[in-house]
């Protein structure tokens, strides 16, 4: 669900600074509101400033850069308000999906969504164990547990938009740093076994539960702030500024 940042044979050095760039944006290592100056993402992102530009606009497209006149770009800010919407939206698009995969799912989707939970339950372990250095991996295998519940739905376009949704519900749990423990891995673990058994009205209920559980968990604990445009972490004088 998450795009690879990984450099592949077929990647053109924009399609590379892209992918890089996003990345960045999605897992909070560009900080919301943050300015991003075209000379200095050239020397971090070795791409030219034209290409940059392209990327940028690109960006703005999908909501995770702002474009301004006279003022350049800036990664978009977040706030309790957006997160809600993101949310809904989520739960809206994947509870829909989940109903048309349930119903066309044969052998080979259990499969992949068996082999998915597998991989998202160990990294669940040694979180819960107390290490926390696999967080980005740990959220990689959440979203590719999630996109392959739905992965039978038969919609390319309904894969699209919720692929585009989740991504941007995946940047504020990066930035937040969300981890519910037990809970999620419980309910993780519920969605498995309603897929299993096709039981859809199940596997929307305690979807329900995980996704508005993570934006009341960060609300909360002030994680995320709750103005409309107020960035989550405040931005240094720095040109881009990044989560060390």
């Amino acid at each position: 669900m998450v795009m690879s940042a990984t450099v592949t044979m077929q990647d053109t050095a924009g399609e590379w600074a892209y992918r890089q760039i996003r990345h960045d944006i999605v897992f909070g290592k560009l900080l919301p509101g943050s300015r991003m100056r075209l000379e200095r993402l050239r020397e971090v992102y070795n791409a030219s400033v034209s290409t940059l530009r392209e990327i940028l606009n690109r960006l703005s497209s999908e909501r995770l850069v702002i474009a301004e006149e006279q003022r350049g770009f800036s990664v978009a800010p977040v706030s309790q308000r957006h997160f809600r919407e993101v949310a809904q939206m989520r739960e809206l698009l994947e509870g829909h999906a989940l109903k048309e995969s349930f119903q066309n799912g044969d052998v080979e989707w259990e499969g992949r969504v068996l082999a998915a939970h597998h991989k998202l339950a160990r990294m669940e372990v040694r979180m819960a164990s107390g290490d926390r250095s696999g967080t980005e991996e740990w959220k990689r295998y959440d979203s590719e547990f999630h996109a392959a519940l739905i992965s039978a739905s038969g919609s390319r376009e309904l894969m699209s938009a919720h692929r585009q949704i989740f991504d941007h519900y995946l940047r504020y749990q990066m930035i937040a740093v969300i981890y519910r423990g037990d809970e999620a891995a419980t309910e993780h673990r519920q969605l498995l076994t309603f897929a299993m058994d096709r039981d859809h009205a199940g596997a929307a209920a305690v979807l329900g539960r995980h996704i508005n559980a993570c934006v009341e968990h960060t609300v909360r604990n002030g994680l995320v702030g709750d103005g409309d445009a107020r960035p989550a972490l405040p931005a240094a004088s720095s040109d881009i500024n990044t989560v060390p």
